[in-house]
């Protein structure tokens, strides 16, 4: 039986206004920035249609969003989250600036594992801190991500006093494990480092992992982190502009709370709504949605094995994001460029996500199953000619 996101339609897509589909030319089919192609789920729907007609457009409040987000981790992640040390902020990228005012001072190293979303790199300048790389660790047989804890040991010692940790991780969609985590942890509390753990991705992982929150570790070093989190991502929601920040104690809440309203709680009334929908009543579509997601993206390693048997790609353990290994094709230190330019399918730039990017390609395969095996066929033809 067919799925109703199979009848995506590219001519309704193409009206939307969103920077997946406006910054690209009409006949480039689009599989890049984060956001998915699905309709929204009904019950934010409703709320923002609610919304709207009763002009309930003022001013934000937390209004619900804290507990509906506390009782979806418990559900989710059998962890205890307390509403009180939610604040809410623009969004995630906005809650890690803050972070970094707080827990860090100018010319301090912050830790990123690259390759890694390129914001990061950005935010940490902007606040006047200094990005640390402890690059990512890939087999050289099997093409698996892990972190490396001699790199980040290293790091963590280069004047650094802040980790900036992404879980799950974009782009290389890994999961990390306990153990993993707990690794962290010792070293961050051996060497005094805050971790800050962007953890947008989390709600949406695949059924052999399951996201462990760093937060809810038995360990100081969680119990001194702050979290990142949002519905925006598993609920495509990013132009709504809302996100949480979710302190690990109650003096870090109290650090954040300092803030003025109006730089703190910057975030949409609609995008706090449609936040709390989501987590309150929107584990049906998010549930739906993955299992759509993962015929996704056992199909997008299908197709390449068939049709582009040099690209390598490992399957993501989280996100609807594939990171496609493409340096055996010889399109130089930016794929993507070529697969735009001949096959008309734009992916992420690899080089935009720092060392180990070279050579790589980011394909967003949040759309039609019938779309991800059109953008295949686009970069084969590329390649061919």
């Amino acid at each position: 039986m067919a799925h109703p996101f199979d009848a995506l339609s590219l001519d309704e897509l193409r009206l939307r206004r969103s920077q997946k589909w406006r910054e690209v030319d009409p006949d480039v089919l689009p599989v890049w920035v984060a956001e998915m192609d699905f309709p929204l789920a009904q019950p934010i729907v409703d709320v923002l249609h609610r919304m709207v007609a009763h002009g309930d457009t003022g001013y934000p409040t937390r209004a619900g969003l804290p507990e509906a987000y506390a009782a979806f981790a418990s559900r989710r992640w059998d962890v205890d989250v307390d509403p009180s040390r939610i604040s809410i902020v623009l969004d995630v990228m906005r809650g890690v600036y803050l972070a970094l005012q707080l827990f860090t001072n100018v010319g301090d190293g912050v830790v990123v594992n690259p390759p890694v979303y390129p914001p990061f790199f950005s935010t940490i300048r902007f606040a006047g801190r200094r990005p640390v790389e402890a690059p990512l660790a890939c087999h050289s047989q099997t093409g698996r991500w892990e972190l490396d804890l001699e790199s980040l040991e290293r790091a963590f010692t280069a004047g650094a006093t802040a980790y900036l940790l992404c879980s799950p991780h974009n782009p290389v969609g890994r999961t990390w494990s306990r153990e993993d985590l707990e690794s962290v942890a010792d070293l961050a509390e051996r060497y005094g480092i805050v971790v800050l753990a962007d953890e947008v991705h989390a709600p949406l992982t695949y059924p052999e992992c399951r996201h462990v929150p760093f937060a809810g570790l038995d360990s100081p070093a969680a119990r001194r982190s702050v979290t990142f989190a949002s519905a925006s991502k598993a609920w495509n929601l990013a132009g709504l502009k809302c996100a949480m920040v979710i302190a690990g104690s109650n003096e870090a809440r109290d650090a954040f709370r300092r803030f003025p309203d109006e730089v703190r709680e910057e975030p949409s009334i609609l995008g706090i709504a449609a936040n709390e929908a989501a987590f309150r009543e929107g584990e049906t579509w998010l549930q739906d949605a993955s299992a759509y997601l993962d015929g996704n993206r056992r199909r997008l390693l299908e197709l390449l094995k068939d049709r582009l048997p040099k690209v390598r790609a490992i399957l993501p353990e989280a996100t609807y994001l594939a990171w496609l290994d493409c340096r055996d094709l010889g399109l130089g230190d930016d794929p993507g460029a070529a697969f735009r330019e001949r096959g008309r399918v734009a992916l992420s730039p690899g080089v935009a996500f720092g060392t180990g990017g070279s050579g790589f390609a980011r394909f967003n395969f949040g759309t039609s199953r019938a779309f991800v095996e059109e953008a295949v066929d686009r970069m084969a033809r590329a390649v061919a000619g």
